[in-house]
């Protein structure tokens, strides 16, 4: 049977104005980004003059005192408002649009780590401190501060089209990614707890983090779950002190520490379902005795776990805790056992992933955005995900024509990042903020 459709002059000119205004607003999309493109480029050298500064001058987690202050000097300068020492050291500045629309939130974290530098550059850091009672160098070998001068490149592209902005951007400048020291609180968490994801609501968020593996021009990402949950333990095995001579009239802890360490190689191997997911138990110190002829009391381990589900990480705890037990007990030792846990797995909300990743196909080429395998690396990122739709993904920023192998890997002395990386980068944060709001703003109507 054939519908016949009759088409009136009224409905053929509702069907031509709707055509008319989506087309008019997608040029309006476009117009706006290619405003934006053109401040990115021009703030090219100013990003890059930041990030050397804040290279030659990095800071530890909740220490970022003069980072913060300059973040804020130039929210300031841009007319936003501003909130200083959140989360101890943490900056947030609020861009209001011009037109309604959601709230979008893009971060940067602002701390360096305990690594002496041994890049020959002319904006080296010297910094050095003193960190769990040893003497040590500080630097950005993790590329904070490339992220902390990209955001504030970012503000001041979105600052100079905030009346044609549909929307309002919270930027927040976050401390102690790398972790808080002990005994404080610190990092996404804390400004999570603080409330930074309210006052304005925020409806999503987007962060990205410099890869000195992918090469510059690259974005990678992965829907889903991105990068892994990261645990830390600690184990005490107590034995009973005895002369080295004799080690039959004691309980040597180093050796059944020894074979814990061995035990705990077995439970990704042996335990973990490998085809569902991945996992990792480092043991990254093993500590005990004072003397070539002494057998200790007690020897001391601590190490790290990566999971990718709340399944894996609850059966690494489980077994860690049954191996060290065991294994001592075995031994006529005790093993005293202590698991913390740190940050979720950094979970990329799949229909806001796919939403997104053609706002950077546009901008980088199709050919350019990529998918990337899981990461057992961890990121406080995940705390925000927790309460909204957010979006982590990767900038290269490895010098075009290198191989991987020729280059240093994160928290490394000689880990090093090529500038021309940042305009992307720009770009990339201020392109999804622009798209997601345009996209709001149609799905609104």
């Amino acid at each position: 049977m054939k519908h016949v459709v009759h088409v009136t002059g009224l409905t053929l000119g509702l069907l031509a104005g709707s055509a008319f205004f989506l087309q008019s607003e997608a040029q309006s999309g476009a117009a706006l980004k290619s405003r934006i493109d053109k401040q990115a480029e021009s703030l090219e050298q100013k990003v890059v003059a930041w990030r050397r500064e804040f290279h030659q001058n990095p800071e530890l987690g909740n220490r970022e005192f003069q980072t913060s202050a300059k973040v804020a000097a130039h929210l300031k300068s841009l007319g936003m408002e501003v909130q200083v020492n959140v989360a101890k050291t943490g900056v947030v500045g609020i861009l209001k649009g011009g037109k309604p629309g959601p709230v979008v939130a893009l971060r940067a974290d602002m701390d360096g780590l305990p690594v002496t530098e041994r890049v020959d550059l002319p904006f080296k850091s010297q910094v050095m401190t003193e960190y769990n009672g040893q003497k040590t160098g500080v630097m950005h070998a993790c590329g904070h501060d490339t992220h902390v001068a990209m955001l504030m490149g970012a503000a001041e592209a979105l600052a100079s089209v905030r009346a044609d902005l549909p929307g309002t951007v919270k930027f927040i400048f976050q401390p102690a990614e790398e972790g808080a020291p002990a005994g404080e609180e610190g990092g996404a968490e804390l400004m999570v707890k603080e409330g930074v994801l309210n006052n304005p609501k925020v409806d999503a968020i987007f962060g990205l983090h410099i890869n000195s593996l992918t090469e510059v021009g690259t974005i990678k990402y992965r829907p889903g779950a991105t990068m892994a949950a990261v645990d830390q333990y600690a184990i005490k095995i107590k034995g009973r002190q005895t002369h080295g001579a004799s080690p039959w009239s004691g309980v040597d802890p180093i050796v059944t520490a020894a074979q814990v360490v061995m035990g705990l190689q077995t439970i990704v191997s042996r335990n973990v379902t490998l085809t569902d997911n991945a996992a990792v138990v480092t043991v990254g110190a093993l500590h005990g005795g004072i003397r070539q002829n002494i057998i200790p009391e007690e020897a001391n381990m601590i190490g790290t776990i990566r999971t990718f589900s709340p399944e894996a990480q609850q059966l690494v705890h489980r077994r860690i805790n049954e191996i060290a037990t065991n294994i001592a007990e075995s031994a006529g030792a005790k093993a005293d056992v202590k698991i913390d846990i740190m940050y979720p797995v950094t979970y990329n909300d799949p229909k806001l992933t796919e939403q997104m990743v053609p706002t950077l196909e546009t901008l980088a080429g199709k050919n350019k955005v990529v998918i990337t395998p899981a990461q057992t690396g961890a990121e406080d990122f995940s705390f925000y995900q927790q309460k909204v739709p957010g979006f982590f993904y990767f900038l290269g920023g490895m010098p075009k024509g290198k191989k991987i192998e020729e280059v240093a890997a994160h928290h490394t002395p000689d880990f090093f990042i090529d500038e021309s990386a940042f305009v992307l980068g720009m770009k990339s944060l201020c392109h999804l903020t622009v798209d997601y709001m345009e996209q709001a703003k149609k799905g609104a109507k």
